[in-house]
């Protein structure tokens, strides 16, 4: 028998970053995560986190570890200078969630706005990954 649990979801973002305490305390405060598994390494660095968001989603996190990128394959956004995903989340109010992520440090990339299939704003996080904000729309 193996001790093998597959993630629910099935695909399941995973973060890599230069701060994984810091990020893990970061999305708490800003999104309101949860975290449901946490393994740190010895220097400190987090080697596999699972965070609950947002009612029933899932995000993955780890500290990057350039000394086994061959194995890892995936760097942070700190280090490429850039990301190469975005990650969207659905809200209830998209205006309160980009202000309490603001408030925490997110950079506003898109201000709020309502579009024909409802509210965005898109910002980047201290941590450099770039979050969609979803929602319903004010004016209708």
């Amino acid at each position: 028998m193996s001790d093998y649990v597959p993630p629910d979801p099935p695909v399941v973002p995973h973060l890599m970053v230069h701060d994984g305490p810091g990020a893990i305390d970061w999305y708490g405060r800003a999104f309101g995560t949860e975290v449901l598994l946490r393994h740190d390494e010895a220097d400190g660095r987090v080697g596999h986190a699972a965070l609950a968001i947002n009612g029933g989603g899932v995000l993955y996190l780890a500290d990057e570890f350039p000394e086994v990128q061959d194995r890892v394959g995936a760097r942070s956004p700190r280090a490429l200078g850039s990301t190469s995903v975005g990650l969207s989340m659905a809200v209830d109010d998209v205006d309160a969630w980009v202000a309490r992520a603001a408030a925490e440090g997110a950079v506003v990339i898109r201000a709020a706005a309502d579009e024909p299939f409802g509210r965005i704003a898109k910002l980047t996080d201290p941590f450099g990954h770039v979050w969609s904000i979803l929602g319903p729309r004010l004016k209708d």
